[in-house]
């Protein structure tokens, strides 16, 4: 009876290991297969019979060897378990991934613990492997990063312009202030708004107005640099932040978006829309105490710009003894 009950056990054993949802491989000392479960036939397609005794690598050449040899070694060295996760490692083995609900993602995300196998004597001769497929988590996670970048992405964007809104545009001038004041580098911050444009709206109603800051925008995103920071202010009004640019690089960068604006009029049905712009500039000097001091000496500038005759640039240090 004895003799019958251990069989039964071994055979629930033997059962429960090639029928358990996790892949379960052992490998001896030289990276040989062992043993080769249900799930990892499955996944892969290679019988037991047709693994034991192979070297791993030579199996699974797409296997990151360097990278598991460090993770292996450790473990029979240490006689510590060790962890991976998908996020440092997104697979051990290239499965291909056949789950209906997580059908975006090609291949099987999986975590693994690395366990030591001692022999009688306390070495460590075999190590085995667990594999546990948590692509449904993964892709959930990862799905739910990309919507909160979404989100991020909007809450940072004029949804009419799609340039930064106020909010973030300031922030990002803060952070600006903050490194040029630090590294006394140069920066010069522009502001423009489009001149008469209520005229615009009476003329030919919000939505050709609508059409026409897209318009503006448009027009600016072409002119910008990859590092220059644009954005809408409010209304009419915009800023840009022009990183390492002194006064005269500012006045270039200005007098060409005028120019640009003023010879490329916006369309709305049959309408034809010319405008032009005012623009204040004020580079970065250490008298501003805070990023709100070189926003307003750069409105000061755009002021002036505007009670001198408007579609012109004015330059903050020309006109501060006036302001």
């Amino acid at each position: 009876m004895p003799a019958d009950l251990d069989l039964n056990e071994i055979h629930w054993l033997m059962d429960m290991f090639n029928t358990v949802d996790v892949g379960l491989v052992v490998l001896d000392r030289d990276y040989k297969v062992c043993v080769w479960n249900g799930f990892m036939e499955n996944h892969s397609g290679l019988l037991p019979s047709a693994v034991k005794d192979k070297d791993l690598f030579d199996l699974f050449p797409a296997i990151d060897e360097k990278w598991f040899r460090s993770k292996a070694e450790s473990v029979f060295v240490l006689k510590n378990r060790s962890f991976t996760i998908w996020e440092q490692q997104p697979y051990i083995f290239r499965f291909k991934n056949y789950r209906p609900i997580t059908g975006k993602a090609d291949y099987m995300y999986q975590n693994a613990t690395f366990i030591p196998l001692t022999n009688v004597r306390g070495e460590v001769e075999h190590i085995c492997i667990i594999i546990y497929d948590v692509t449904d988590i993964a892709v959930n996670k990862k799905e739910l990063e990309e919507l909160n970048k979404k989100l991020e992405q909007v809450s940072q964007t004029d949804s009419l312009t799609q340039l930064a809104n106020r909010g973030h545009w300031e922030h990002l001038l803060h952070q600006e202030f903050l490194r040029t004041k630090r590294s006394e580098g140069c920066c010069s911050l522009l502001i423009f708004d489009i001149d008469h444009f209520k005229k615009v709206n009476d003329d030919f109603g919000h939505s050709a107005g609508d059409e026409a800051l897209r318009h503006i925008a448009s027009l600016l995103k072409t002119a910008l640099r990859e590092t220059d920071i644009a954005g809408r202010y409010g209304g009419e009004e915009f800023v840009v932040t022009l990183l390492d640019t002194d006064k005269q690089g500012a006045i270039v960068f200005a007098e060409r978006l005028r120019q640009l604006i003023e010879t490329s009029p916006a369309k709305y049905k049959e309408h034809t829309m010319h405008m032009a712009i005012s623009v204040g500039i004020a580079c970065f000097d250490n008298e501003f105490k805070d990023h709100e001091r070189w926003i307003e000496a750069a409105d000061k500038a755009l002021y002036h710009s505007k009670e001198t005759g408007r579609n012109k640039v004015s330059v903050y240090a020309d006109i501060k003894n006036d302001a």
